[in-house]
């Protein structure tokens, strides 16, 4: 959808991008002042494969400090982005035949990671009745002999939804209760959560040799362009993740680690400013979508997306266009309203959309007024 756009956009049509996860904020000046900084002091040679020794010292002390989480540097693995850090530990764990269990909706890449790897997906699914997230005994259920790995996203992308810790917790318990079953915990978007506090999956002491943690600098420090991701995981992970890192890419981008270094060491207030705007959009998108004719929404808790159910327009036509599925919707949208949203089929949600409001108030609400003009055309 995001092609699509910058397609259309390109013939001049006004395209109004809602696809997108990604902060519309520019990176804060300190960091790069830091890359420039890098530059003229000749960061300009190979760098280490796990990345440099500061800058896995200053992850974790964040960890530690932010998270209670305690990975000594020789835990850590700096990567191309959060995606590659995934990547890295799915290729490291998972062989042909294992299974790994995706909570549905998932992040779209996950499914084909797996699928990379010779594992099997299997999905759970969480309804939009329990706010797009399992229930234990859901886990349990999907959890067979062959199961190696449960993927865990809060704060969520697509739905934005976030665990509590009395949630994790017994999510927690089922997986201690299979031996050889690892969590890959992805808390990319711990900066953008809007009520309480971030719970690390990691930080329950019972199942801490089982965890990795991903994480990286994109969304709370709206740096998505820099690629720096990393992994707190146990030290055989670790390993595992530096010698494959080795092969594929080596140590990354030596000015984007100085980058990154500045950024999780600085003490600026950028990120709790970012996630102030994001809540204020939330409130503004979710009023606005409350409006459409049976269109149901969850208010989101954190990250900066909103997964409505459109199940009610499925089946119906315009007079042109019949909609079969989700991604039939979006492109109808993208057609008539002008506005690029994603169908959740990608995301295993085959009944709702995923609207991204990291956009400006204006344009949030022209493209939900354009959503509503279009989808009552649908009879």
């Amino acid at each position: 959808m995001a092609q699509k756009s910058r397609e259309l956009k390109a013939k001049g049509l006004d395209i109004i991008s809602l696809s997108l996860g990604e902060p519309d904020f520019n990176t804060p000046e300190y960091i790069k002042e830091a890359a420039k900084k890098a530059i003229d002091d000749n960061y300009s040679k190979y760098p280490p494969v796990p990345g440099y020794d500061d800058l896995r010292a200053a992850i974790s002390r964040k960890f530690r400090e932010e998270n209670g989480l305690d990975y000594s540097p020789d835990q850590i693995i700096v990567s191309a982005g959060g995606k590659h850090s995934i990547i890295n530990v799915i290729l490291s764990i998972i062989n042909p035949g294992d299974e790994v269990i995706l909570l549905a909706p998932y992040w779209v890449s996950y499914w084909d990671q797996v699928l990379l790897a010779g594992g099997t997906p299997v999905v759970a699914e969480a309804l939009i009745e329990n706010d797009f997230k399992i229930k234990p005994e859901q886990l349990e259920e999907a959890i067979t002999r062959k199961t190696r790995l449960v993927i865990f996203n809060s704060p969520s992308n697509p739905t934005g939804m976030v665990y509590s810790g009395d949630e994790m917790e017994k999510l927690a318990r089922i997986v201690e209760k299979h031996e050889g079953l690892f969590i890959i915990s992805d808390e990319i978007y711990e900066h953008i959560i809007f009520n309480g506090k971030h719970v690390s999956m990691a930080s329950f002491s019972f199942i801490y040799d089982r965890v990795i943690t991903i994480n990286g600098v994109s969304k709370g420090y709206a740096m998505t362009g820099w690629r720096i991701g990393y992994i707190g995981a146990p030290v055989w992970i670790a390993k595992a993740c530096n010698k494959l890192q080795g092969q594929f890419t080596s140590g990354v981008c030596s000015i984007a680690q100085r980058a990154a270094l500045a950024a999780i060491q600085g003490k600026s207030n950028s990120k709790e400013l970012m996630r102030d705007a994001f809540l204020r959009r939330r409130d503004l998108v979710c009023g606005l979508l409350n409006e459409i004719r049976d269109m149901k929404v969850r208010v989101p808790h954190g990250a900066f997306y909103v997964m409505p159910d459109i199940s009610y327009y499925l089946g119906r036509s315009d007079g042109e266009t019949r909609i079969n599925n989700s991604d039939d919707l979006a492109l109808f949208l993208l057609d008539k309203a002008r506005v690029a949203v994603v169908g959740g089929d990608a995301f295993g949600a085959p009944n709702c959309i995923r609207i991204s409001y990291a956009t400006s108030d204006e344009l949030l609400v022209e493209a939900v007024r354009r959503i509503k003009t279009a989808l009552e055309l649908l009879k």
